[in-house]
């Protein structure tokens, strides 16, 4: 089911996924599957109804069913020995239980004249010797032997049993597999940084009710990626290959990722479906590798623009290659808030890259990185309408109050965020109804690469407001005002709230 899910995503438009993530938001993939378990079951209903009409015609369904199933399995890029068979026997499952449930229908269809009626109406020869033989009256119990009422649900029995059985030892195996890699995770002892992050300078967290924390739980980190199913990578099979248009190809394992020097960062990541005022957005303490020095053990050649990362489920960005040799602090990442990285955000490796979208940057479970060209590559997204380098743009949102929500008159006051990731915020203005900017306290932001909060307190006459947010980078350019979608490069506008004054 995750396969043939996962080539659904793949296939989809781009404005059907922003349909679907403006609509469930991180609940995306339980909505898919929830739509797929209706669709199946809209399916078996079907087969079932044309089974009845024309022998094999629901069998036939099935079958397409399962041949979509195992194209999907075969076309995926985490494909395994074991899930290969999955489609197919669960195929075979299917067609033997509507061919033994067709068959109970028929027999329990009643027939026109009597249970012991003949194919004319007449009584059964022999009446009621009908048994002195040896020969069972239809319908009558055999002494020593299960009656038809008793064999039925026998078989009922054990045809749910079956498909119980089947069903219970493909999960037993996708939850042995998650059991052990959490194991492995839980034990994990990550080293301590080279390059510790800085102290979260003081104020930078302002205290307002409604305001949410400056450092993301992890619990909390919003998730964006097209893996229905979260892969299950061992770190002690983990490997990452660097190819492409490099002077040497090198291939790393987690034990030696762990004996580099590693740097610790605060960063503030973006998805490019982030709405304006949208939480798809987090802030977190990093720990990783800096890209750019493994990018220099390889030799990227002079031709080379563009580092194409793949994850163990196939998925790909296309990174512009500068982002990833400047002095931003691009890494390959193994600790999340001091632990290791959570199975969903990429354990045991992903990438964390400041100032770009994660659709062009942030792989998870990432597995090679292949130095190449924006002319010869292109990452999953581009090739579905997205643009190709993907840098944040400047944007600001108002947490506190909530849109549509009364608050007494008087002070009152306003909170949020405002981040510009690699370039830094360097004001926050509100505006009332329309009129003048003013400006509001800025926190000091714990560095360029993370988000910034900001408070304004405003006095209030019984009313109804519109309050309107907009943030200026240190390079003094102020964010875009015009309202523009997610796509193709993320949304632009001012996040304006609505408050009632009571």
């Amino acid at each position: 089911m995750t396969a043939v899910g996962g080539a659904v995503i793949d296939a989809v438009p781009p404005g059907v996924k922003e349909w679907v993530i403006s609509l469930f938001g991180t609940a995306d993939k339980v909505a898919l599957l929830a739509g797929m378990a209706l669709v199946i079951a809209a399916l078996a209903a079907l087969s079932g109804i044309v089974e009845l009409r024309r022998r094999f015609a629901g069998v036939a369904i099935i079958a397409v069913f399962g041949v979509v199933g195992l194209v999907a399995v075969l076309g995926r890029a985490e494909l395994t020995a074991y899930a290969i068979p999955v489609p197919l026997l669960v195929a075979v499952a299917g067609i033997s239980l509507l061919r033994w449930l067709i068959r109970r229908l028929g027999e329990w269809q009643p027939v026109p004249g009597g249970r012991d009626a003949g194919a004319a109406g007449q009584p059964v020869a022999g009446g009621q010797d009908a048994g002195a033989e040896g020969l069972p009256v239809p319908g009558q119990a055999v002494p020593g032997q299960p009656g038809p009422a008793r064999r039925r649900f026998l078989q009922i029995l054990g045809g749910t049993a079956a498909v119980a059985v089947l069903a219970g030892l493909l999960a037993s195996m996708l939850r042995g597999a998650a059991a052990a890699v959490t194991e492995v995770r839980s034990k994990l002892a990550l080293p301590a940084a080279a390059s510790p992050a800085a102290p979260v300078p003081a104020g930078a967290e302002i205290r307002l009710d409604g305001l949410g924390p400056l450092v993301t739980p992890d619990k909390d980190f919003y998730r964006i990626d097209t893996a229905l199913r979260v892969p299950l990578v061992e770190p002690e099979k983990w490997t990452l290959k660097v190819t492409g248009l490099v002077e040497r190809e090198i291939e790393l394992d987690f034990a030696t990722l762990l004996a580099k020097p590693l740097t610790e960062r605060y960063v503030t990541i973006a998805c490019v479906s982030n709405e304006v005022g949208g939480d798809l957005i987090g802030n977190a303490r990093w720990l990783g590798w800096p890209v750019r020095e493994l990018l220099a053990l390889a030799g990227p050649r002079p031709e080379a623009d563009m580092v194409l990362s793949r994850s163990t489920d196939g998925w790909t960005a296309g990174t512009p290659l500068e982002a990833l040799t400047d002095s931003r602090d691009a890494l390959l990442a193994v600790g999340m808030n001091g632990e290791p990285l959570p199975l969903e955000h990429g354990f045991p490796v992903r990438l964390i890259v400041p100032g770009l979208y994660g659709y062009v940057s942030a792989t998870k479970w990432v597995t090679e990185l292949k130095v190449t060209r924006f002319a010869d590559d292109a990452g999953y997204w581009t090739p579905r309408g997205w643009s190709e380098r993907g840098p944040v743009k400047t944007s600001s949102r108002i947490d506190v109050p909530r849109d549509g929500r009364n608050v007494a008159a008087g002070t009152v006051a306003f909170g949020g965020v405002a981040w510009a990731q690699h370039t830094g915020i360097a004001k926050v203005e509100l505006r009332v109804n329309g009129g003048p900017w003013q400006q509001a306290g800025l926190a000091p932001g714990i560095s360029k690469d993370t988000w910034y909060q900001w408070k304004l307190a405003l006095e209030l006459a019984p009313g109804q407001y519109e309050v309107q947010v907009r943030a200026t980078d240190l390079g003094g350019v102020p964010q875009v005002e015009d309202r523009a979608p997610v796509a193709p490069s993320g949304a632009t506008g001012y996040h304006t709230v609505r408050v009632s004054v009571k």
